[in-house]
């Protein structure tokens, strides 16, 4: 499954996009993170990276 985004919780810091093996993940025109799911490869990585625990899998 891939990985969903609060956009609530997201401080926007960018951490997960630079641990995302096949760059899923990237910063959107409000500076919060967004899941591409056609590239996402559903690892998990960057749900333990986000600070916040913004990221989950659905």
């Amino acid at each position: 499954m891939p990985v969903t985004v609060d956009k609530d919780l997201c401080i926007g810091c960018g951490a997960c996009t630079g641990v995302c093996p096949v760059s899923a993940l990237s910063l959107d025109d409000n500076g919060k993170s967004q899941c591409d799911e056609s590239v996402c490869i559903d690892c998990g990585t960057c749900i333990g990276t986000c600070p916040v625990s913004a990221i989950s899998q659905k």
